[in-house]
């Protein structure tokens, strides 16, 4: 640009010059910030730009489903990757992310986590070791004030964290929210029929205050 002007003041180029130049770099420039964009939160809208659904393309078969479901339930994601795509304060969510690469999950039958969902949560310390025992797949972020779990359905994931919650609080031991969760998902394979506990959260999700920065020690 700096170039054209000089071209210009010098009377190396026309007026008219000048401003086809003017506005072709203009909308050079335009259109280079809506792609930047568009790769990050409008996809679908550019189609010169990457999307979810080119990212998920090539994507296994499983992964690509679990990723379509939830950008038919929640819309596009806020932000994607060639390995995931993400989600925040989604629905009831603090943040989804469904990742390509499935991790193999036995408890309480053999099927992939891949889809990995958060909220606030802040768990007694004395109660990590029950969480733990309970389910390897309910992930505790201490220092955050998060819980997430990870599964391969939405309503998996309700459950895991509602018992993650009777385990924290006492309602239930570790033997009692294994043997309901293994319950709950055997009767929705077989009949369809989804827990009340698969259906949504069943207790008040704290809106903040749950971020343990522990003390400092010297």
């Amino acid at each position: 640009m700096s170039l054209i002007l000089k071209l210009f003041f010098m009377k190396k180029i026309s007026f008219k010059s000048f401003s086809f130049f003017t506005v072709l770099i203009f909308i050079l420039i335009t259109l280079g910030f809506a792609c930047k964009k568009d790769d990050w939160t409008d996809h679908g809208k550019n189609p010169k730009c990457p999307n979810a659904a080119s990212t998920i393309a090539n994507w296994p078969e499983v992964s690509k489903m679990v990723a379509q479901t939830m950008i038919d339930k929640y819309g596009q994601p806020h932000g994607v990757t060639p390995d995931m795509l993400v989600w925040n304060n989604n629905g009831p969510w603090k943040r989804t992310i469904v990742s390509k690469d499935p991790v193999e999950h036995n408890f309480p039958a053999p099927h992939p986590d891949l889809l990995e969902q958060f909220i606030n949560y802040k768990v007694p310390v004395d109660k990590y070791d029950d969480m733990a025992a309970y389910d390897g797949s309910v992930i505790l972020e201490r220092t955050k004030g998060e819980m997430s779990a990870r599964c391969d359905k939405e309503g998996a994931n309700f459950l895991a964290i509602n018992l993650a919650n009777d385990v924290a609080t006492g309602k239930r031991n570790t033997e009692e929210a294994r043997a309901y969760y293994t319950q709950a998902i055997k009767t929705f394979k077989e009949t369809g029929e989804m827990d009340p506990y698969m259906k949504g959260f069943v207790f008040t999700i704290p809106g903040g205050g749950t971020a343990d920065p522990d003390m400092k020690t010297f």
